[in-house]
């Protein structure tokens, strides 16, 4: 067995299926792109549904990865179990269509066993199948599994529900009985079994069957491979580690997190290398997350990064860190992940800004939720059963950050115990509101078999406008292939068009098809790309069309230079914001319409004025800088030494087009874009706004639309300007203060005339005393505007001791107001002015609380105030 450190393991497994004829995947983004499904990338698969549900045929059918991957679904456990971890690395081997289980067994069985590659001992490998899949059975037997090392269990099926299924076949690495936590007899040690001794390194998924909507199962047109080994699992074998934690990913954290510690010790105590372990996974975790693009927040998976943080920073204290110190474990992971991962190296400094901040924020949370904890504990103490309730436990966790343990633990401290049921409870409420949120859609859908057989070459043509001898080859009516089209709608593929098929954010362009007579055929209203990548035109028919007759495609001009327009602005727009807030701002996503641009992008604070008038003005500057736009085909990896940017979610083939322009942008881009900036004209942000956590939004208008835009908000400032008599349009804000000023003034006025005129109102309310027991007591309906004027009559009141209870109700707009006020007297018989507005308040259709002294109410029905002032009076005498 080889003796491998990480990078040279994972480098390895890509090599060996690399000389398989496999294509090497980069690994994608941890943010799923376009897949409301999924709330981060979890596997090698995930980024492949594309592939498999046909939408897409990529250029090579046999593609390999090694995949970052986050888990979060019981991130309770991470630190518990040897294996366990949030942030992970999933190797895979994928066939689109191509090869099947004759070959993916036995390659598997050569990489694992072979001298040139792993070297594993082969008596210490076991697999299990399904146990109607004797052909994966025989295979195994074939490659070298001694038959009685294959054990069938029932469990061997992948199935989510609709769309792709199928058998599978994993496989299980014997670490031996004395790193076994069952014993030798117990029924569960076997490998499939649950215990620690048969060690789960690789699953082959066969996906063979399709599952229709009535649940039934069905061959699938194309089958295809899919595998997932852990790298961290395989890793501890070849590093002969106990557990995951202790190979190279994770021991440089560990110990750099030890040397912030008052001397505890990795390993010395079950809950100290608890602790450790929780650190070290979730740095990983949170640093590879905030360098794709998220950030800590309220929801979502800004949610889950504010938690690991928080869950991290609270096992930093169980081992006496003081303050703030996850951030500086950033560059350690960086530098363990370097060699094929350089994201988190490049963006250092901003991980580290952001997880900093986030741990300052929980300071201050955390001395919040340790005192409402003090509160629940006292709270448990006073109550029968001596239990903090889960819905409080849950509260602490889910507002807080607090780990159940760490509740339970306080609670044990002090006597007492939790509702772990409830918890528990509350917890599964949450995770079922979360899947609710995402909808109920399925991870991958099914293979649309008429559009992955159109093999016929499409050429799109970017730099016309019409075609006139486009010849039609394959007519698409009610997902079938037709010779002829006659109806209402159709799908038709020309060898060659001039229509752009929507992608990159940039909408497809429309326009009309006419026939080699010049007579009108159809309306194109969308274009998309086929899975072989031809441009489908969905169009309205207005005559027949048939195969293989020719006939002119003609753009839409005036969309098709708007799109042009839009599109190389958000290239500005982009490079101007990496600029002016920093080269860790992320693209999260664009849409190019001829009528505006929007740009979806990271950022943890909305921007300031001063910055969106900045970037305003850079991207004009380069507008009227006149730069001469400059496209390449070239591959990715002279793209990339180019300093062109790829965005995480694309995948790109062997020629990718570069669009630059100068030295200001430079970007891995198939759209359409105008041949010198000065085309689009001018640039004008029309908003910024949030759309999420952690991410805001820019709109835009150019050319056109912006002269309109800038048009309207100048009849705006004529209108503003003739409305506040202005001379000149610079005079407006000096204008405006002056009648703020006024109005300000008069405001006052009125104020003060208001406070005379209640004054009068109150003297003669005032003269009425009335005696309720022994005590005197004011109460009237009065003639003013409001609660207002009611709280200014009672400090009239109040001034001048008038009597020892003032009951005080209005009318206004329809709606009732009552204030009940109470002297000293009235006070010491243990009235309380707000149990007496309790009792007024429902009367008049209202409610209302206060201080013993004074209380007030609002109600809907003001014809109920003379019944509410004789019930207060009437409780009053009681006294």
């Amino acid at each position: 067995m080889k003796k491998l450190n990480s990078s040279e393991f994972r480098q390895m497994f890509l090599d060996f299926f690399k000389d398989h004829g496999h294509m090497i995947m980069p690994s994608a983004s941890l943010i799923p792109q376009d897949d409301p499904t999924l709330l981060w990338i979890n596997s090698g698969v995930a980024t492949m549904k594309k592939y498999f549900d046909g939408s897409v045929v990529p250029k090579n059918h046999r593609i390999t990865s090694s995949q970052k991957s986050i888990r979060t679904n019981d991130i309770e456990n991470v630190g518990k179990t040897a294996r366990h971890q949030t942030f992970f690395e999933m190797l895979g081997n994928f066939s689109v269509g191509d090869y099947f289980r004759d070959e993916a067994i036995p390659w598997a069985w050569e990489f694992l066993t072979s001298p040139d590659w792993l070297g594993l001992p082969k008596e210490k490998l076991y697999c299990t199948v399904y146990p109607k899949d004797e052909d994966s059975f025989n295979v195994w037997v074939k490659a070298g599994m001694p038959a009685d090392h294959i054990v069938k269990l029932e469990d061997n099926f992948w199935d989510i529900g609709e769309g792709p299924c199928g058998p599978d076949t994993e496989i299980f690495y014997d670490r031996g009985q004395e790193n076994n936590d069952v014993a030798e007899d117990d029924p569960e040690n076997f490998p499939g079994g649950e215990n620690a001794r048969y060690l789960e390194i690789w699953n082959i998924v066969f996906s063979q069957y399709n599952h229709l909507p009535n649940g039934k199962y069905v061959d699938q047109p194309h089958k295809n491979i899919d595998t997932g080994m852990g790298l961290e699992r395989v890793l501890s074998i070849l590093q002969d580690a106990p557990t995951n934690f202790e190979t190279d990913l994770f021991l440089p954290i560990i110990h750099a997190t030890e040397e912030m510690t008052p001397g505890k010790k990795y390993g010395e105590n079950k809950e100290d290398t608890t602790a450790f372990k929780i650190i070290a996974d979730h740095v990983r975790a949170v640093s590879f997350a905030i360098a794709d693009g998220a950030l800590p927040s309220n929801s979502g998976r800004g949610y889950v990064l504010r938690r690991l943080i928080r869950r991290a920073d609270l096992n930093g204290q169980r081992l006496g860190i003081k303050g703030a110190f996850l951030y500086k474990l950033v560059p350690v992971v960086g530098k363990i992940m370097e060699s094929h991962y350089p994201e988190v190296m490049d963006q250092r400094g901003f991980i580290e800004n952001v997880i900093q901040n986030e741990e300052e924020r929980f300071q201050s949370t955390l001395d919040t939720g340790l005192t409402l904890l003090d509160d629940l504990i006292d709270k448990a103490k006073k109550s029968k059963d001596k239990t903090i309730s889960g819905k409080d436990a849950f509260k602490m966790f889910d507002t807080y950050g607090f780990p159940y343990e760490l509740t339970f633990e306080s609670a044990q401290d002090a006597g007492l115990k939790v509702d772990k049921k409830g918890f528990d409870a509350e917890m599964a409420a949450q995770k079922e509101r979360a899947r609710k949120a995402r909808g109920d859609l399925q991870s991958m859908g099914r293979q649309d078999v008429t559009l992955m057989n159109i093999k016929d070459k499409s050429v799109f043509e970017r730099d016309t406008y019409e075609e006139p001898h486009a010849k039609l080859v394959d007519i698409v009516v009610d997902d079938k292939l037709v010779d002829k089209a006659d109806g209402e709608h159709a799908t038709l593929v020309f060898d060659k068009t001039p229509f752009y098929a929507e992608r990159g954010g940039q909408v497809a362009d429309h326009g009309k098809i006419y026939n080699q007579n010049g007579e009108l055929v159809a309306e194109v209203t969308d274009v998309q790309h086929a899975p072989n990548d031809q441009n489908l035109h969905f169009v309205d028919l207005i005559l027949p069309v048939e195969k293989g007759q020719e006939y002119v495609l003609k753009l839409d001009k005036e969309r098709r230079e708007g799109l042009r327009h839009s599109h190389s602005a958000t290239h500005l727009l982009h490079a101007a914001l990496r600029q002016v807030l920093g080269e860790h701002t992320h693209q999260a996503g664009s849409l190019v319409d001829p009528d505006y641009l929007r740009f979806d992008f990271t950022a943890m604070e909305p921007m300031t004025k001063r910055e969106l008038k900045t970037v305003e003005e850079l991207v004009n500057q380069k507008i009227w800088e006149a730069i001469q736009v400059k496209t390449t085909i070239t591959t990715p990896e002279e793209g990339e030494k180019m300093g062109a940017l790829a965005l995480f979610d694309s995948k790109y083939g062997d020629k990718v087009r570069v669009v630059q322009m100068g030295d200001f942008s430079s970007e891995f881009c198939g759209g359409t874009h105008v041949d010198n900036t000065n085309q689009i004209g001018i640039f004008k942000i029309t908003s910024e706004s949030a759309v999420g956590a952690g991410m805001r939004r820019i709109e835009a208008v150019t050319s056109k639309k912006a002269y309109e835009y800038l048009a309207n908000r100048s009849d705006l400032l004529d209108d503003i300007q003739e409305e506040v008599k202005a001379t000149k349009p610079d005079n407006i804000v000096d204008k405006i203060d002056s009648l703020e000023s006024d109005l300000h003034d008069a405001q006052k006025q009125v104020e003060t005339l208001n406070k005379k005129i209640n004054a009068a109102k109150a003297g003669q309310i005032f003269n009425d005393v009335k005696q309720a027991g022994d005590l005197t007591v004011i109460a009237a309906t009065a003639d003013v505007n409001g609660m207002n004027d009611l709280r200014e009559v009672a400090d009239n009141w109040k001034s001048g001791n008038k009597s020892d209870v003032l009951v005080l109700a209005a009318e206004n707009a329809g709606k009732a107001n009552m204030i009940i006020a109470l002297g000293q007297k009235a006070l010491d018989k243990g009235l309380k002015a707000g149990n007496l507005i309790k009792i007024a308040a429902p009367i008049f259709g209202g409610g209302g609380g206060g201080r013993p002294n004074m209380a007030q109410a609002g109600g809907k029905n003001p014809a109920g105030l003379n019944d509410a002032i004789k019930a207060v009076i009437d409780e009053i005498s009681k006294n």
